[in-house]
């Protein structure tokens, strides 16, 4: 069994085929998934994928490419949303200075609210972070310890080491099987087996040699052969571990 850690499979492409997704995951052995909110809307919806398909678990937040368009109202929803019983993390959220170059201070300040709700509702934090690693690491190092995972992480293999120590885990995807992508390949092979997560965030970040295409949890064995080469261990022994991480972070068996 392997686990998806992170899929949208709230994103229109997908869940407009829903079943079809869900039967070529589970026939690449692929068997639990975490659908990950990112909107008001796009939370309801993975919590109701998560209700309706056995081994789907789902997450609600609040994600900084919207930051600007977020209201009182929705930070409230979000509250309610996490009470969800299939809802097990907080995010997406984080910092993207990629893209919102001109919005930083709402991004800071959504960001450290939803990780100080993290806290307060004992959830793990699922964190997106583009071109910030340094505001990133700021803002969760005011609440170490704290659980929760780097998605799909794309910093480099010191500052995954900060992240580690604030309680993180790190999770890989698509680009650590790009041919080109010397920091996701330094940091699979550094970052300790106990705290290694894999995942797709379909559909995007297709791994190779399905880069450029739409993505979809099936490729999520491409992802584990690929870090299980780069760390010199078996496949299965891979898929084990990282599996066994994500059911203990996200409470996948209860």
């Amino acid at each position: 069994m392997i686990v998806d850690t992170h899929v949208h499979l709230n994103n229109d492409v997908l869940y407009e085929d829903l079943t079809h997704y869900l039967e070529k995951a589970r026939g690449q052995n692929v068997e639990k998934m975490i659908v990950v909110g990112f909107t008001p809307q796009t939370n309801d919806i993975a919590a109701k994928i998560a209700e309706e398909h056995a081994g789907v678990f789902a997450t609600a937040g609040l994600h900084p490419s919207h930051a600007p368009d977020f209201r009182e109202e929705d930070f409230e929803r979000l509250q309610e949303q996490l009470k969800h019983p299939f809802v097990r993390a907080l995010g997406e959220c984080g910092l993207d200075f990629y893209r919102g170059k001109d919005d930083k201070n709402e991004q800071l300040k959504l960001f450290e609210r939803q990780v100080k709700l993290a806290k307060e509702t004992d959830l793990p934090i699922v964190v997106h972070m583009r071109d910030a690693s340094e505001a990133t690491y700021e803002i969760l190092a005011k609440y170490a310890p704290i659980k929760g995972v780097m998605h799909c992480y794309s910093g480099s293999a010191e500052m995954a080491e900060k992240f580690l120590a604030l309680g993180l885990h790190i999770s890989l995807g698509g680009p650590v099987t790009f041919k080109n992508a010397k920091a996701p390949k330094e940091v699979a092979r550094k970052v300790p087996l106990d705290r290694l997560l894999v995942e797709t965030d379909a559909p995007f970040l297709a791994p190779h040699p399905y880069r450029g295409k739409q993505n979809d949890s099936s490729y999520l064995p491409l992802i584990v052969e690929a870090i299980a080469s780069l760390r010199g261990m078996s496949y299965e022994e891979l898929a084990q571990a990282t599996s066994e991480n994500a059911s203990k972070l996200f409470r996948l068996k209860e």
